[in-house]
């Protein structure tokens, strides 16, 4: 090379910065040799100081063809070099080199033609390792061959989480086709809002470098838009060997079958919680509406958004159900939502009369005795009463609707009627299934409150015409008397009170309990009360009266009754009482404190072999006596002794009237649910010209 030709010399650094090197070259360890027209080597890199073995001084200057070929290649190589030089076409091959150390390699070449800007030529040669340069072929073809194949979507997005490269499984599971995701930010092709969370786990994988894996994503892509997928999604953060970020490689498993497996599976344990739940929550009571409002609690919102238990008034007014000709009347017995919506004013109110159209649920289902499903419900006058309730329930985005007879001792007796609006999933056969358990259920459980309720009214109605009624006058007394039935879901029980009037202006006061409920126990009450006022007629002492009716209390076996019999004489301001195994009666004396009588107790009628006595006790005018039965003080969670001690203090402050002691005793001693009857008699004595 003359004086004239200029070296090539070594390029400034950008001011912009430099642009970070690729691994792959260093990887290849690519050497270079620039050779002079003649043959002999002008330029010598470091890389091929390694890969030939010949520092630069040893092999500047030397025919290249005759330092690093064995003898029999050295003739082609010379052709081959002549014709590069002479027609400036590249050429590329391998041929065996000989190392310095005296072995022998195989070397990948790739030679050119250069000239300078005096018009001279130059043969660069670039050569790499045969083996090396053949084992990142096999992985790259490898790679490309997982890659295009592979039925794992994958993916590489650069920093700012926009495609590089996209594989076709990849694009298939999207609906975009791989061009179709170049360039483009990840959110511009999956923009539901489950894939949020996907693009913040991408983000935090490039800050942190940690990577995640099978982070499970579920969505709908353009690919199948009316079905949510379930996606496994690994990312990872890439970098070259100098640590620089790349940007993120994802891995994307189709998991749907699995997640499907899954989610039956879950949601056939949910039913079975459910139903686990409907037999410990509903019929805890025999209250019909309570029944109904334990039923709606149970499906919504585990089930349902919405539901509504309607029952047919037939059968709450009769005990059993006649739809007759016309349409069916139904009395709304519960509604619950899950959330506020409008779509609760669509919905009958509790304690409401309707009827509804022949196409209603309910109506298909009064006449077919059959559940009514609508898996995907267009037409909401279909399950409306009325246009404008229609018109809510679009409104509120009520999309599926199912409708479930209730059905007791094989007859119908009303329906329940569900609906999802904010649960985005339409009712299937199995929720179908799942509701029909629970509403047969609590069917039974309905109708045995239904049936509860008329025997219990009829042993009230029994019961209350078996009470006597009070003569506004009775001599030297001022009377007053409560009898209040249990609670709603309990019996009737037995208790009775009586105000006798006998001869020589005396009066008779009784109070009994026959222990039991209904009415049985109504009945033997009567029979008893009957007793009573016979032999109070015969004139006789307290005690004998109880020993006659303990004998006919035991004839009614296996009743037995506890009593308290007085008899009161104004002329003598005398009263004399006895106790058949009762409560003590309460005596309130003017400027003394409330005592109980410390009566002689006896036994219970009925049980016979015990005599009675009689207690005789002065009783003047102002002075008061409260007979009670064990309803009014007896409680399951208190001692007996602390709600006597609370009755004494109630009839510590003294009212004007006997009727505001009664009504004060019952509202502030007795629960609303209490479960036991109550009878209440108060007597003060007053002078006998009073009235």
């Amino acid at each position: 090379m003359t004086g004239a030709r200029r070296r090539p010399q070594r390029a400034d650094r950008p001011e912009g910065g430099a642009v970070d090197p690729s691994g792959l070259m260093d990887l290849l360890g690519v050497a270079a040799v620039l050779l002079e027209a003649d043959g002999r080597i002008d330029m010598w890199s470091p890389q091929a100081e390694e890969l030939f073995g010949y520092t630069r001084s040893e092999a500047v200057g030397q025919y290249a063809a005759l330092l690093l070929l064995h003898p029999e290649n050295q003739d082609a190589a010379v052709t081959l070099f002549a014709d590069v030089m002479a027609t400036g076409r590249g050429w590329a091959g391998a041929f065996p080199v000989r190392h310095k150390d005296g072995s022998s390699r195989m070397v990948e070449f790739r030679n050119m033609r250069l000239t300078d800007n005096l018009g001279d030529h130059y043969a660069l040669g670039l050569a790499t390792d045969r083996t090396t340069l053949r084992q990142v072929e096999r992985n790259l073809a490898l790679s490309t061959r997982l890659v295009t194949q592979a039925p794992i979507g994958l993916a590489v997005l650069d920093n700012d989480l926009r495609y590089l490269a996209v594989n076709p499984a990849l694009a298939a599971m999207h609906g975009v086709s791989e061009a179709g995701h170049m360039g483009r930010d990840f959110r511009e092709v999956l923009s539901g809002a489950p894939f949020l969370d996907a693009e913040a786990v991408m983000r935090q994988v490039l800050a942190s470098g940690a990577p995640v894996v099978d982070r499970q994503v579920v969505g709908r892509t353009a690919a199948d838009p009316e079905r949510d997928h379930a996606w496994a999604v690994s990312v990872y953060r890439l970098e070259d060997h100098h640590g620089h970020v790349l940007g993120i490689a994802i891995m994307v498993v189709d998991v749907t079958d699995r997640y499907e497996a899954a989610r039956k599976a879950d949601q056939a344990q949910q039913r079975l919680r459910l139903v686990a739940n409907g037999s410990s929550r509903i019929g805890t009571t025999l209250e019909v509406e309570r029944t109904a409002r334990e039923l709606a609690d149970v499906v919504v919102p585990d089930l349902a958004d919405m539901v509504a238990v309607d029952l047919l008034d037939s059968v709450l007014q009769t005990g059993r159900p006649d739809v007759g000709e016309g349409p069916a009347l139904f009395r709304a017995l519960a509604v619950k939502t899950a959330y506020p919506t409008a779509a609760a004013d669509a919905i009958v109110p509790p304690g409401r009369l309707t009827t509804y159209h022949a196409d209603h649920p309910a109506a298909h289902c009064i006449r077919t005795r059959r559940p009514h499903l609508i898996t995907h419900l267009e037409d909401h006058a279909r399950i409306a009463s009325d246009p404008e309730a229609a018109h809510l329930l679009a409104r509120a985005g009520v999309h599926s609707d199912m409708a479930v007879p209730l059905i007791a001792r094989g007859e119908v007796i009303g329906v329940m009627g569900l609906a999802r609006a904010r649960n985005p999933q339409p009712f299937d056969d199995d929720d179908l299934a799942l509701a029909c358990e629970l509403a047969s259920s609590a069917a039974l459980s309905i109708d045995n409150a239904v049936l509860h309720q008329h025997i219990r009214s009829a042993a009230e109605t029994l019961q209350r015409s078996l009470l006597p009624r009070l003569s506004p006058r009775h001599p030297g007394l001022d009377v007053a008397a409560r009898y209040r039935p249990a609670q709603a879901f309990s019996e009737v029980g037995g208790d009775w009170y009586d105000v006798i009037p006998l001869d020589g202006d005396r009066t008779a006061l009784a109070v009994g309990d026959v222990m039991g409920s209904g009415i049985p126990a109504a009945t033997a009450m009567g029979r008893l009360r009957t007793a009573t006022s016979t032999l109070a007629d015969l004139d006789l002492d307290p005690a004998r009266i109880l020993t006659h009716l303990d004998k006919i209390t035991h004839g009614l076996d296996p009743y037995i009754a506890t009593c308290v019999y007085a008899v009161y004489d104004p002329h003598r301001a005398l009263l004399h009482v006895a106790s058949a195994g009762h409560l003590p009666p309460v005596l309130m004396r003017a400027g003394r404190p409330p005592e109980l009588l410390d009566l002689p107790t006896g036994i219970p009628l009925g049980v016979g072999g015990v005599p009675f006595e009689t207690t005789t006790l002065g009783l003047e005018p102002g002075d008061q006596l409260v007979l009670y039965t064990d309803g009014l003080v007896e409680t399951r969670d208190d001692p007996i002794d602390e709600r006597l001690e609370d009755l004494l203090r109630l009839l510590a402050p003294r009212d004007r009237s006997t009727e505001v002691t009664c009504d004060r005793l019952l509202r502030q001693l007795r629960h609303p649910a209490g479960h036991d009857d109550v009878a209440l008699l108060i007597a003060r004595a007053q002078p006998l010209s009073a009235r």
